[in-house]
């Protein structure tokens, strides 16, 4: 049986776009994913980035559901700790009651942003201490069974919506487990710690009433296109793209030209920088297709979620389509 494939847009807001345009294109990629027999799209929350448009994650969910018809649409993550679980647990008990059996809930424990950005957002510097049990009472709110006497969440929908424990380490590996929830494994971007974190997942798991028996989410990068050629050179301007984005963050901005980043790359840090992307498929669609079904079985992955990072909408979502098709 073929895997099941899903898809996380990154909302990227590429230069001189705005953030209107990545909300319209991320409704073109969610109806491309959808027409592909894509299982869901999930968006991230980030926060003091002016590359990417998805800091408030539930108010694009909603705008992207408005805007297809059956796709699973959710966060992968929210940062719960920016937040109280009374919150979520609104926001999202909203969307799954306007899009019932649609919505996905995806928590992770990372601010999201800088130290200076989780100040303004009146995150606790101890918010991350309490996160399992933070999951545990936001899991109460949402299946009416709260955790503090005389607090419910409205509105709540009929089902609950599925909780999904995100993460790159052995903390949400054992955390999932122990909660009896899915694990979706930053690989994509966090790839060292993947095979030990399945490992624990997979040994530890407690099933509940969510889940009866473990199931892994494993992200990886994908760039496809109808030639390899032009696949890898897609992955060049995307990656060159995102290593001037790393290195220009702060106040003091500089244009740095390709054969800079290039030098950049091939440096010791350059080559740390790309490492985070060790997992990546590039090519034609056969050559994606048989180097995502080997990372599966390697990662010991239930299902993928796919990164397309081609750097034109047009191209991510041919990206998207040539994958699904293959």
């Amino acid at each position: 049986m073929a895997i099941p494939l899903s898809l996380l847009d990154l909302a990227p807001i590429a230069s001189g776009q705005t953030a209107r345009d990545s909300f319209s294109a991320s409704i073109e990629l969610a109806r491309a994913a959808e027409r592909a027999g894509y299982r869901r799209v999930w968006y991230a929350e980030h926060h003091n980035m002016s590359s990417i448009a998805s800091s408030a994650t539930s108010v694009l969910i909603g705008y992207v559901a408005a805007h297809t018809d059956s796709i699973r649409l959710g966060a992968g993550g929210i940062m719960l700790p920016n937040h109280s679980p009374l919150v979520i647990a609104e926001q999202f008990g909203t969307l799954a009651t306007l899009y019932p059996d649609r919505i996905d809930l995806g928590l992770g424990r990372a601010p999201g942003s800088d130290q200076a950005t989780a100040q303004a957002l009146r995150r606790d510097h101890t918010a991350a201490d309490t996160f399992p049990q933070d999951v545990q009472e936001l899991q109460g709110f949402l299946s009416g069974h709260s955790l503090i006497p005389g607090v419910e969440a409205v509105p709540r929908a009929p089902r609950p919506v599925p909780l999904y424990i995100l993460g790159s380490s052995l903390f949400g590996a054992q955390l999932a487990a122990a909660l009896g929830l899915p694990y979706a494994f930053a690989s994509h971007f966090a790839p060292d710690a993947l095979h030990q974190a399945v490992a624990a997942y997979r040994d530890s798991f407690r099933p509940s009433e969510q889940l009866a028996e473990p199931h892994v989410i494993a992200g990886v990068n994908v760039i496809a296109a109808d030639d390899h050629d032009e696949a890898v050179a897609q992955m060049t301007s995307s990656y060159r793209a995102r290593t001037r984005s790393f290195l220009t963050r702060g106040p003091v901005r500089r244009n740095f030209t390709d054969a800079e980043i290039d030098d950049f790359l091939a440096s010791p840090g350059g080559q740390q920088l790309a490492r985070m992307t060790r997992y990546t498929a590039v090519g034609t669609p056969e050559e994606v297709k048989d180097y995502l079904e080997s990372f599966a079985k390697e990662a010991g992955a239930d299902e993928l979620i796919t990164a397309h990072h081609a750097q034109s909408v047009e191209d991510r979502i041919h990206s998207i389509e040539l994958v699904g098709a293959a």
